[in-house]
């Protein structure tokens, strides 16, 4: 077995060290499936991960299993060791500092790989400079409690699309890879992140009301069972969702996957996993290509 495997992308090299190495037990996925993967669906996650300050979610060791849960860390500093062809911003955090990569080539995803970056967290705004724009998204996250599961969250996604089309708004379900669906709208960047927490916030208490017996908005663990939290809090301007098309540190390699709402009416609708993302893609586009462009009035 080859200790490291070297691949030439946007016209850097990126070493692949230890390529063998089981990444998923559960499917024998290997990183350099992981990097395969991320080379071949840049063309649909980069215009998702491009401008924005990536966080990175790593499993240098693999997943594990469910038994034996592999080590995982966040990162948000960029190594020294990074290439320097990485593109980074740097932001401040009250009394220091951050150097974040900003994931906008090729290169970059299969350096992620390199490291074990399995996921990629993104915010809902990109970068001006050293400035954060105004976000061009929101985003609602539909979390499952015990008991629950993708059926009530595809219940409470349709609730929550009448809702934000009300706003002018036009949703795309992305079924995130862990247990629950994304909500995503674009924004026409004329608000600022207090202001569309204001309006998720307003949101998941309508859908409270509205579904009182399948909807909570109190992250409190003893009131989720059989329930579905609706997370507004990823739209403040601190908070990060994991990036569309990016993979989960789940058992199996599952994908944060954009949908079709047709999709999601199925009652055989399931998480997916890195090739069946792939094939689909090829097939059929990227259901969340029109995010943010030319986007609505501001809600």
């Amino acid at each position: 077995m080859a200790a490291t495997e070297s691949v030439e992308l946007d016209g850097h090299v990126v070493r692949l060290t230890n390529p063998d190495k089981v990444m998923y037990p559960e499917t024998g996925t290997t990183k350099r499936d992981v990097l395969a993967y991320y080379v071949s669906i840049a063309p649909w996650l980069l215009p998702h991960a491009r401008g924005r300050p990536a966080t990175r979610k790593r499993w240098v060791d693999g997943v594990g299993t469910d038994a034996a849960p592999g080590t995982v860390f966040f990162e948000k500093n960029l190594p020294r060791s990074a290439p320097s062809w990485v593109s980074r911003v740097t932001r401040r955090h009250s009394d220091h500092d951050v150097v974040y990569p900003v994931v906008d080539q090729v290169a970059t995803l299969a350096w992620l790989a390199q490291t074990a970056a399995l996921e990629i967290h993104v915010p809902q705004w990109r970068v001006d400079g050293r400035r954060s724009a105004n976000p061009d998204r929101i985003v609602i996250d539909l979390d499952p409690g015990p008991g629950a599961g993708l059926p009530e969250c595809v219940v409470v996604a349709t609730a929550a699309r009448s809702l934000l089309e009300d706003l002018g708004l036009h949703p795309v379900p992305v079924t995130s890879g862990s247990k629950g669906i994304h909500l995503y709208a674009g924004l026409p960047g004329t608000v600022t992140s207090d202001e569309v927490s204001a309006v998720a916030h307003e949101l998941a208490r309508t859908l409270a009301s509205q579904l009182p017996e399948l909807v909570v908005v109190d992250m409190a663990t003893a009131l989720r069972r059989g329930k579905v939290l609706v997370d507004w809090s990823q739209n403040n301007a601190a908070k990060t969702t994991v990036c569309p098309y990016s993979l989960r540190g789940r058992a199996r390699p599952t994908v944060a996957a954009p949908r079709t709402w047709r999709e999601l009416g199925s009652p055989t609708v399931r998480q997916l996993e890195l090739s069946e993302v792939l094939r689909r893609v090829r097939r059929r586009g990227d259901p969340l290509a029109d995010l943010g462009v030319g986007g609505p009035s501001a809600p």
